[in-house]
């Protein structure tokens, strides 16, 4: 493979070097995952190590399985590199559903967003390998896409999360003869996305998206899921290395706390962002107390009426 060196340029020429976080990173032999207190990973669902890969799902319906790191990542710059593989029995588009990368406020947490929850909160890196939406033919999959969750958006899966996508690529991983990969950067709120999965041992840029904000002390996870259809989801190696970039003073003193993952100027991906509107609970006790009051408004009206003809039929008299 063809990596960047361990000192390298960014796209706008500041000098910058990496360095491994061994305690964010998941490789062989994958001593730092389980189930005892010292582990640094945890397992879920179908996950399950081999001497080769993590597991997320087998080539079975109906099967979640995730793998979540126990250790908030608090880097403000970073680099995540990815090894996965994608194979199955199933022929073309008859298999799915997939898998993602997190990096998210939650962790643990069973959903119907590749195996994770819906309405998170962070960044999710989606490797969709079924085309839910067959009406729109805009893509080919395996499709690898970016999305950023505030909590309230919704990842629509029946159209393949196309209304909440910040940027993505076609990646034939499935059933590849190579080696598949992917790395995430994200330096001075630009969000990087680059694939190698065609044997070329070079970077193909899949996204490039500027004015990222992201909170630190999230936590990096990945998952997967199978319905009707199934395939094998393994994860290889998870590879995060921090990023010593330089910043001008200005820079520096114009840095902000992040509480709430955002992009500037959100409306330039066309994303249909949701307010955030009232739970079932909420809604229940609003239209409850909307109805006693309209009874009550009635009763007192009827009070009211009964009295004023009454006293109008004694005056008659």
């Amino acid at each position: 493979m063809i990596w960047w060196t361990a000192s390298s340029l960014a796209d706008d020429g500041d000098f910058m070097e990496e360095f491994l976080k061994r305690e964010y990173s998941l490789v062989k032999p994958y001593r730092g995952l389980g189930f005892s207190s010292s582990s640094q990973w945890d397992l879920m669902g179908t996950a399950m190590v081999t001497p080769d890969h993590v597991r997320l799902t087998p080539d079975l319906q109906s099967r979640q399985g995730a793998v979540w790191s126990r250790i908030p990542l608090l880097l403000q710059d970073w680099e995540l590199r990815v090894q996965f593989k994608v194979h199955g029995q199933g022929k073309k588009n008859l298999n799915g559903d997939g898998l993602a990368i997190w990096l998210t406020r939650d962790r643990m947490k069973n959903g119907p967003v590749f195996g994770n929850m819906n309405h998170f909160s962070g960044l999710g890196i989606f490797v969709d390998t079924y085309p839910n939406d067959d009406k729109t033919h805009d893509r080919t999959f395996p499709y690898i896409s970016v999305m950023l969750g505030n909590g309230t958006l919704s990842y629509d899966h029946d159209r393949d999360g196309r209304s909440t996508e910040l940027g993505g690529c076609t990646a034939m991983a499935r059933n590849s003869v190579y080696d598949n990969f992917f790395l995430v950067r994200y330096s001075k709120n630009q969000l990087t996305l680059m694939v190698d999965v065609d044997g070329k041992q070079e970077w193909r840029e899949c996204a490039d998206i500027t004015g990222v904000r992201l909170p630190t002390g999230y936590f990096l996870g990945a998952s997967s899921a199978t319905g009707d259809l199934s395939d094998n989801h393994d994860i290889i190696s998870m590879k995060l290395y921090e990023l010593t970039v330089e910043r001008t003073p200005q820079e520096a003193e114009e840095g902000e706390v992040v509480t709430i993952p955002r992009v500037d100027n959100m409306e330039q991906f066309q994303v249909e962002v949701e307010e955030e509107g009232m739970s079932g609970v909420q809604l229940f006790f609003t239209l409850l107390f909307t109805v006693v009051g309209l009874v009550v408004l009635g009763v007192v009206g009827l009070i009211v009426y009964g009295r004023w003809k009454e006293n109008k039929r004694k005056r008659f008299y």
